[in-house]
């Protein structure tokens, strides 16, 4: 029994349909992120974050951001997150309602992320060409680089390890 692939079962059913790359394009969910009340994506970053990280949490290897916040701005899609190290959690808040001044700043396209998510691309790499930007306390900047480095996709739920695989590999120039 051969089993195919999403893409190749949309390929094979397929004539009309548009390409499915053009689906998982992050930039694509941007209309809709701006309709999702804040609540709604804290709740669900969070918990993502406490599990993809609940390693690094257990090991207190977060309590560099106690008291201290890491910006992050995901520059395509218009959103800018806090993160801070509270009583074992991280706490996430939003960064374009707060008056909060973060000590690092994390600033990259949402596809630069997704591939870094991925391991398609090294963060070192695409801060060298520029695309992933680290901005205010070095130091601390690259603690939690190295903290994100170390997380395991495979810790998620299969389905959403998939997803960001699968939707990685299209947008990949290596893939």
């Amino acid at each position: 029994m051969m089993l195919l692939t999403l893409q190749q079962h949309l390929s094979a059913a397929g004539a009309g349909l548009p390409n499915p790359v053009s689906w998982l394009r992050p930039g694509h969910f941007k209309p809709a992120l701006k309709v999702v009340p804040f609540a709604v994506i804290k709740t669900g970053l969070q918990a993502t974050l406490e599990r993809l990280f609940a390693e690094a949490l257990e090991d207190g290897d977060f309590e560099c951001l106690t008291d201290q916040w890491l910006r992050i701005d995901i520059t395509d899609l218009g959103l800018s997150w806090l993160i801070t190290y509270r009583d074992g959690r991280l706490v996430v808040a939003d960064a374009l309602r707060e008056s909060t001044v973060a000590k690092v700043t994390f600033r990259a396209s949402s596809e630069d992320l997704l591939l870094i998510a991925a391991r398609y691309e090294d963060p070192d790499s695409l801060f060298f060409q520029r695309r992933l930007i680290i901005e205010g306390d070095t130091e601390l900047g690259l603690e939690i680089k190295n903290i994100i480095d170390s997380a395991d996709l495979d810790c998620l739920p299969g389905p959403v390890s998939r997803m960001v695989n699968f939707a990685a590999g299209q947008i990949s120039p290596q893939a």
